[in-house]
């Protein structure tokens, strides 16, 4: 008589414990797929706009407040990062930029100047 109770009470002791642990090893799997999806296409991460546009402005006075004297190294970095930030600002608010493909010299200041205008047409405070 004592066994098919003990039989019985296992039975609905293993079927509560199943009950009860499938919510959790339910939300652990979904869990670990969405990890697994998020390391396979990992989204971009892209500043806001307010802070590109802060950093075009504040690039942009660095640059034209370079002193006479300063080393040709400081001036082609400040270029360089004033540049990464425009087409930056470009890609955040889809204006079209030759930037990247321009030859340093005249013409990639001639496509830094258009870009400038493209942006500010695009409703970007380039200046301060």
């Amino acid at each position: 008589m004592v066994t098919p109770l003990l039989q019985i009470g296992g039975t609905v002791a293993v079927t509560a414990a199943l009950i009860a642990w499938t919510g959790p090893t339910v939300r652990w799997a979904l869990r670990r797929l969405a990890r697994r999806r998020e390391a396979r296409h990992p989204e971009p991460l892209r500043r806001p706009l307010q802070v590109v546009a802060a950093d075009v402005r504040r690039l942009g006075r660095q640059i034209a407040l370079v002193p006479a004297g300063a080393p040709m190294a400081r001036r082609r970095a400040l270029a360089a990062a004033y540049d990464d930030v425009l087409i930056e600002a470009a890609l955040l608010l889809d204006v079209a930029s030759d930037l990247r493909s321009a030859p340093v010299g005249p013409a990639r200041d001639a496509a830094r100047l258009r870009l400038l205008a493209d942006l500010q047409e695009a409703g970007l405070a380039v200046e301060a």
